[in-house]
C-alpha cells in the first residue's frame, strides 16, 4: 500500500516500487485508480512522442502533450482485436493463468502487460465504469420492491459518479487482485492457500500474483479506507443481525402481530453476501503480508504528517514498512534560490530522519529528476533507489543522489515478496502477560489484579499525544480516536467484565486501566450479594 500526502509523487514512487518488484522476477500487479493519460506517461517507453517537462515532480501534472489515452490496455500493447501479427502470450507477457477471469477487477476489467516492463500488470480502477455497473445490479437485484414502488429505473448512461465511489472501487479491486476462485469454488489468498485445502497452494485457481502494489489516495482518506471493511461489516451485524433469520417462518405471523411488513429473505442474504465480500478485504488489509509505505516531499509540516500517520496506521494495525522521501533538491547548486529552498528541504529532511531512526522505520530519500518522470527508464532509476529501502545498502545502480537510512530490523528484499522475512520495521512489541487477554485483537493485556486488583490494557500508539486522544467506551466495545483516524475495538471477554477506571498516555502507549465489576466478576459473589 503506497500512500502519503497528496501531491507527494504517491502514483510515481508505486509504479517505481512496482517496476522494482518486476525486475527482480516477481509477478506484478500494480493497482491504481490514476488517469490513462497520466498512466500511459509514467508506463510508455519515451522513443515516440515528446513529453514536456514542467520542474515539479509529479503525480498532479497532467500528461505530455499528445498522450493516447491509455483506455484499459497499455501504450503499446497490440489491440486485442487484432489477430494478423499477434503475438503469442509468452511474448507478449500476458496476464498468468487465472488473472484474466478469476482475478478481473472492477467492472469486469482485467489486467493488462505493461510491455516496456516484463513481469508487471496494470489495473486501472475506473471508479465511474464501476459506479455505474454497480448501480445497474443493485436496481436488478431490487426489481421487485422497485416495482411494487412504480419506480422507473435508471439506465446507466443516466448515472453520474457519485462522491465517495471511488473508495469503494479500489476496496473492490483490491479484494479481486488477493482473492481468486479454486476449482472446487474456495478461495485463495494471494500466495496462499483455500481455507482447508492447503494443498491447493500452488495448483490452478491459486493468486498469479506474487506483488500486488496498491496506488492509494492520500492521507488521511487512504489509511482511513483501509478501516472501512471492518466498519461496514460492524454495521452489517448491528443493523441486519444474523441471528433474526432463525424467526424466517414467523415472518407472516410477526408482520400481522407488528402490523408493518418484515424484512424479507433477499436482505439477509444480501447483507451475508456483502459481510463476507467486505471479510476478504479486511483479510487482505490485517494479513501479516501487507505492508504500508508512506511518501512525503520533506518541507515544514511532512515531520508532523508522518508523526500522525504512524500513529493511525498502529492505531488501525498496519505496519510502516518504510518512508520515502521524494524530491529532493541538490544541495550543493550555485544558484542561491534553488540553494535556499535546498536548505529548508533538509531542515525538515533531518527531522524526519531523527523520527524514522527513533521508531526502525527505514527512509529513503529519492532525488529530485529536474522533470516529472517520464517512462519505465526514470521510473527504473527512482525504483533502484526505493529498493535500497528495504535492502539497507544503496548498491551500485542506485540513483544519483539517492540515500538511505535504514533501521536495524528492515526485512530484506522488496516488501511481501518470496524471501522477505515479513518482520515489522518496528519495535518489538512487550509480551503477552499470561492468563485474562488472551483473545485480544490489538495491544496486550497486563495481569494486575494481584498487585493492585487492576487490569490493563496496552494500545500501541507510537507519536500520539493527549489532546488528539478520543477513548469512549460503550458497552462491549472501546472507540479510541487519534486526530483524523478512529477505531472500534472488541473488548476481551475478562475486561467485559470490568469498569474503565482511568487511562494514560506515555512511552507511545495508551494504557487503559480497568476494574473488575463486583457483580460480573467471578468469585465475588458476596460482593454481589
Amino acid at each position: 500500500m503506497v500512500t502519503g500526502a497528496g501531491g507527494a509523487g504517491r502514483t510515481t514512487v508505486a509504479a517505481a516500487t512496482a517496476c522494482a518488484a518486476a525486475q527482480q522476477g516477481h509477478r506484478t500487479l500494480l493497482l491504481s485508480a490514476e488517469s490513462a493519460p497520466r498512466l500511459a506517461a509514467l508506463l510508455r517507453p519515451q522513443g515516440g512522442g515528446s513529453a514536456h517537462d514542467e520542474g515539479g515532480a509529479h503525480d498532479e501534472g497532467g500528461a505530455p502533450a499528445g498522450a493516447p489515452d491509455a483506455g484499459s490496455r497499455p501504450v503499446g500493447a497490440p489491440d486485442a482485436g487484432s489477430s494478423s501479427g499477434a503475438p503469442d502470450a509468452a511474448s507478449s507477457g500476458a496476464a498468468p493463468d487465472g488473472a484474466a477471469a478469476d482475478g478481473a477487477g472492477p467492472a469486469g476489467r482485467a489486467p493488462e502487460p505493461v510491455p516496456a516492463v516484463p513481469g508487471l500488470w496494470l489495473l486501472r480502477i475506473d471508479s465511474g465504469e464501476e459506479f455505474r455497473t454497480q448501480a445497474v445490479e443493485l436496481q436488478q437485484r431490487g426489481k421487485a420492491a422497485l416495482d411494487l414502488l412504480g419506480a422507473l429505473p435508471l439506465d446507466e448512461d443516466e448515472l453520474t459518479e457519485l462522491p465517495g465511489a471511488g473508495a469503494f472501487a479500489l476496496l473492490r479491486a483490491l479484494r479481486t487482485a488477493h482473492t481468486t476462485a479454486t476449482p472446487d469454488g474456495g478461495a485463495v489468498a494471494a500466495g496462499g492457500a483455500a481455507a482447508g485445502h492447503p494443498e491447493s497452494a500452488g495448483r490452478a485457481g491459486e493468486s498469479p500474483w506474487d506483488i500486488v502494489i496498491v496506488d492509494m489516495p492520500p492521507t488521511p482518506d487512504g489509511l482511513n479506507l483501509l478501516a472501512v471493511p471492518g466498519q461496514l461489516r460492524r454495521y452489517l451485524r448491528r443493523l441486519v443481525p444474523h441471528e433474526r433469520q432463525a424467526a424466517r417462518a414467523l415472518r407472516p405471523v410477526l408482520a400481522q402481530l407488528a402490523g408493518v411488513p418484515m424484512p424479507e429473505q433477499w436482505l439477509y442474504d444480501a447483507s451475508t453476501r456483502w459481510s463476507a465480500e467486505l471479510a476478504e478485504v479486511q483479510r487482505a488489509v490485517e494479513s501479516t503480508a501487507t505492508v504500508v509505505r508512506l511518501v512525503t516531499e520533506p518541507g515544514p509540516l511532512a515531520a508532523e504528517a508522518l508523526r500522525t500517520a504512524a500513529a493511525g496506521l498502529r492505531l488501525h494495525g498496519l505496519e510502516l514498512e518504510s518512508v520515502v522521501a521524494n524530491r529532493l533538491l541538490p544541495v550543493a547548486s550555485a544558484d542561491t534560490w534553488l540553494a535556499g529552498l535546498a536548505g529548508q528541504q533538509q531542515a525538515a529532511l533531518e527531522e524526519l530522519r531523527e523520527k524514522c531512526e527513533a521508531e526502525s522505520v527505514p527512509l529513503c530519500e529519492l532525488p529530485h529528476l529536474g522533470r516529472d518522470p517520464r517512462g519505465p527508464e526514470d521510473l527504473v532509476a527512482l525504483a533502484n533507489a526505493a529498493r535500497t529501502a528495504v535492502t539497507g545498502a544503496a548498491g551500485p545502480d542506485a540513483a544519483p543522489g539517492a540515500r538511505t537510512t535504514v533501521g536495524a530490523d528492515a526485512a530484506p528484499g522488496v516488501p511481501g515478496s518470496p524471501g522477505a522475512s515479513g518482520a515489522p520495521a518496528t519495535s518489538a512489541s512487550p509480551p503477552r502477560a499470561g492468563g485474562p487477554g488472551t483473545d485480544v485483537a490489538y495491544g496486550w493485556v497486563e495481569d494486575r489484579l494481584t498487585e493492585d486488583g487492576k487490569l490493563v490494557w496496552h494500545l500501541p500508539l507510537p507519536g500520539a499525544t493527549r489532546e488528539e486522544l478520543e477513548l469512549v467506551r460503550r458497552g462491549d466495545e472501546l472507540t479510541v480516536g487519534v486526530g483524523p483516524y478512529r477505531r472500534v475495538l472488541a473488548l476481551p471477554s475478562a475486561l467485559r467484565r470490568c469498569r474503565v477506571s482511568g487511562a494514560a498516555l506515555n512511552g507511545g502507549a495508551l494504557r487503559v486501566r480497568f476494574t473488575p465489576d463486583p457483580g460480573l466478576w467471578p468469585g465475588s459473589g458476596d460482593a454481589a450479594r
